[in-house]
């Protein structure tokens, strides 16, 4: 037998041999493991280094094969356990048709079980995408104020179900618009503190802290997560961000997940040039920080509109109203703060009779002796029918946008927010410009939609959506007739195009390549999304390629939805 180097193979219960010409790597023969057989390492440390080297590559091959095996266990229970939600409460649902309660509880299960298992799926595609190496992030402008108050929309539920104290610190912050991947920055973000409020014990504490340094040319955002959960040891801190890992089996601890989130944050991280540091103890907690560097808008604020408007700001004595006031006392903005919605009452009374009405009224949604906000915004509605009414808060504007709308309340500043987010906001209210923090229910009544669906439930849901927008809704079930009823209409007919991707006889990029090139009019004007669950980078440049004014992600987001037609 030939003289070689020889490799234990444990899973394979085999030796490797590898020649003496090692520089070649030449396996030359596998030999089956029995006990009365002897094999003796020889030759330099050099090459007794490069054999321990290959055992240890071996080793690493073996276990990243296990992880990947309890990964797939995992993944069939954890996959089957919102199935099972999902199909169970949906029988509960049926049998509870009548009784409101039971089927409001139902479906907010549904929901919570739907949301989780598309997290899950949404993972292990990801790491699919980024491995093949065919992730791409987009470089866009976007609002600080949007990532944060999206991100925390998601998260405050979570921890408020687990009784957390969850605090939000954020430092002077002064570049608010930003270039780079909202989405992509929105999943490291909840990934953090998902992670935080899931191995942080009911009745925890976490903190989020926000601010920004300057480095070199770039606006380094950091952001920094603190629990005091179950925390980490050393050893597992070392394979963190390897794929399928994850410090408990769910099983056993109830905890849920595919164990590539960090693997992904990671990755994503690196992608963006940017930095995340772990620390942790065990049974003590851990802190997560991010530092990101990301172009920015640097533009002055006009404020001198405002100047002479008087606002009436009723809220509670808060970081949020301190924040508020501040703002405004920076650019000499007139205000009045009242906390008692009888204080409001008399406030205007005073105006009125002095021959100095105020201009708009802010609201936070708080509740006191004296009655609740919507009461309160009702009773102005009545008396002062032109009188702009708005509403600042943490709330999820999807969840209160009816009750908001029917007390007179039209638009809505979502916390956090900025200098220019808030200027620009009240700006876009007295129609000194349009307003990227703000909002008004929408009223599409003098606008048509064409929706172009195939598939039957998605076509329906979206329907329903869209009535609520008061729009006249027209329906094409592939891209073929999308661009047919285009084509047959008058020019100017239709106002926006909501348009799938995937769809038989013709896709919806061939569709609006079509209908940008007809030489009509209104070709260059009509307004066409992608309404997709493709929801890669690369796919939302595509879109954008083929002539699209936007992407709007599937399962469809209500409340981004609407702030896309609300901007159509």
């Amino acid at each position: 037998m030939a003289r070689g180097y020889a490799v234990k193979d444990n899973k394979e219960n085999k030796i490797l041999l590898v020649s003496e010409d090692f520089e070649a790597a030449d396996i030359f023969e596998t030999i089956p493991l029995s006990q009365d057989r002897v094999l003796c390492i020889s030759g330099s440390d050099d090459r007794t280094r490069r054999i321990e080297d290959l055992e240890r590559k071996l080793k690493e091959a073996e276990s990243a094969n296990i992880a990947k095996e309890v990964f797939l266990s995992n993944m069939s229970h954890d996959i089957r356990t919102p199935m099972n939600a999902i199909i169970g409460m949906t029988g509960l649902a049926r049998k509870n048709i009548d009784e409101k309660a039971k089927l409001l509880d139902s479906l907010n299960k549904i929901d919570t079980a739907s949301r989780h298992l598309l997290t899950l799926i949404n993972e292990v595609l990801d790491m699919s995408h980024i491995d093949s190496g065919k992730m791409v992030l987009s470089d866009d402008l976007f609002y600080l104020s949007e990532l944060l108050h999206d991100t925390l929309v998601i998260i405050r539920p979570q921890a408020e179900n687990k009784k957390h104290s969850f605090n939000v610190t954020i430092d002077d912050i002064f570049h608010e618009e930003l270039y780079g991947d909202i989405q992509r920055l929105r999943q490291i973000y909840v990934n953090i503190l998902s992670n935080s409020v899931k191995y942080t014990k009911d009745n925890g504490k976490i903190d989020l802290r926000i601010r920004e340094r300057m480095k070199d040319d770039k606006c380094e955002l950091i952001f920094t997560c603190t629990d005091n959960g179950m925390g980490m040891s050393e050893e597992f801190l070392q394979r963190i961000f390897h794929p399928f890992e994850r410090v408990n089996n769910s099983t056993i601890s109830g905890i849920e997940g595919t164990g590539l989130g960090m693997s992904i944050v990671q990755k994503l991280v690196e992608a963006m040039h940017g930095n995340i540091d772990i620390t942790s103890k065990l049974n003590e907690g851990t802190t997560v920080e991010i530092a990101i560097p990301l172009r920015y808008e640097d533009r002055s604020i006009e404020t001198g509109a405002l100047q002479k408007k008087d606002l009436l700001l009723v809220m509670e004595e808060n970081t949020a109203s301190a924040i508020l006031q501040k703002y405004l006392d920076e650019f000499k903005i007139p205000y009045r703060s009242v906390r008692d919605f009888s204080d409001a009452v008399s406030e205007f009374t005073d105006a009125d009779f002095n021959g100095h009405p105020y201009d708009a009224v802010i609201f936070q949604n708080f509740e006191n002796k004296s009655g609740n906000t919507f009461d309160m915004a009702s009773y102005l509605r009545k008396s002062y029918p032109g009188l702009p009414m708005v509403l600042v808060g943490e709330d999820d504007w999807e969840k209160i946008e009816y009750k908001a709308g029917r007390s007179g309340i039209e638009y809505f500043i979502p916390q956090p927010f900025f200098r220019r987010d808030l200027i620009s906001s009240l700006n876009s209210i007295f129609g000194a410009e349009e307003g990227q923090g703000s909002f008004k229910a929408p009223d599409l009544s003098d606008k048509v939609i064409l929706l172009a669906e195939d598939n039957f439930i998605n076509r329906e849901i979206a329907l329903e959506i869209l009535r609520s927008t008061k729009a006249k809704i027209e329906t094409a079930e592939n891209g073929q007739i999308a661009l047919d009823k285009y084509l047959a209409s008058k020019e100017g007919y239709y106002n926006i195009v909501l348009m799938d991707i995937q769809m038989p006889v013709m896709d919806g990029y061939e569709a609006t390549r079509k209908i940008r090139e007809s030489g009509r009019n209104d070709a260059s004007t009509i307004r066409i999304y992608a309404m997709s669950a493709n929801v890669f980078a690369e796919d939302i440049a595509k879109a954008k390629a083929s002539g699209m004014d936007g992407h709007i992600a599937k399962p469809i987001d209500i409340s981004k939805l609407m702030q896309t037609l609300r901007q159509a």
